[in-house]
């Protein structure tokens, strides 16, 4: 892990991120942007990627392009290519160019909250609580992540970057940064989430995933809640923050426990093109 990041970002989605990126790469200053690399899994989107200081204006992404080839990478191995911003925006983004060119704009909604408060319809047949440092109870993690993914991912790809990826958020736990929450049905763990802090007041969800066969029963909402309490308490938080799509039903259950929109973050992404992959 490398840190050079000397000026701080605006962005209460982004500075809550690196959490997660200053604990498994690194996080650089270059050339106007903030620099986020996880040489350990170079195709893992979100752990690669440049977040500028000031958003896009025409004629900015041959620049761009560059710096990502430079300082993160390029096809085979970091096969994608994304790219961020601050908010709130310093001008209006003008990012028609990198549509154009085939990049997906992915809109999001920065949730916050002092502390959260049940949601209307708490689901009471569930059991909440951490999971404990096994092998089994995160192969268990792993099985309900996998299951609960979105629309989209097939299932053995999409296993082996969990696996890596939830092998990452236990060093964390491990390491005295968070815990790893499930709500428990008959024994059998049905939704789960992490919730990590940043040692400073700041609290952020991860991985919020439900089975399918056990959704719209109000356990979203009652294992936010839980989970929010729970860690809020144990690190003196008074920050939490979660992130979601804005154009996804979830933004409606977090706001059910007390989460409030506070920023709107966009991102430009190149998906891999055929024969990119690694």
């Amino acid at each position: 892990m490398t840190t050079m990041s000397t000026s701080p970002l605006r962005s209460l989605g982004y500075r809550t991120d690196l959490i997660f990126s200053r604990f498994h790469g690194e996080v650089v200053d270059v050339e106007g942007a903030l620099c986020i690399r996880n040489p350990r899994s170079p195709a893992h989107y979100f752990g690669n990627l440049l977040v500028f200081r000031e958003p896009p204006a025409r004629g900015d992404r041959p620049r761009w392009e560059a710096l990502f080839a430079e300082h993160i990478g390029r096809p085979p191995v970091t096969p994608h290519r994304l790219f961020g911003w601050d908010v709130p925006p310093t001008r209006q983004p003008d990012f028609d160019e990198f549509l154009e060119a085939g990049y997906h704009l992915e809109d999001n909604v920065v949730m916050a909250a002092p502390r959260l408060h049940a949601p209307p319809h708490v689901n009471a047949e569930a059991e909440y609580r951490a999971l404990p440092d096994t092998d089994d109870a995160w192969r268990e993690a792993l099985d309900t992540q996998v299951a609960s993914r979105e629309d989209g991912y097939d299932e053995e790809p999409y296993r082996r970057f969990k696996e890596s990826h939830l092998n990452g958020l236990r060093a964390m736990t491990r390491a005295g940064l968070g815990f790893w929450y499930g709500a428990f049905v008959e024994g059998r763990l049905v939704a789960d989430l992490g919730v990590f802090h940043d040692g400073a007041g700041l609290l952020r969800f991860q991985s919020v995933g439900t089975h399918p066969d056990f959704r719209r029963r109000g356990l979203c909402g009652s294992l936010v809640h839980f989970a929010g309490e729970h860690a809020r308490t144990h690190f003196g938080a008074s920050t939490l923050v979660i992130v979601a799509d804005d154009h996804a039903s979830a933004k409606r259950v977090y706001a059910s426990v007390g989460f409030d929109i506070v920023e709107r973050q966009q991102l430009l992404l190149r998906r891999p093109a055929a024969g990119e992959e690694g």
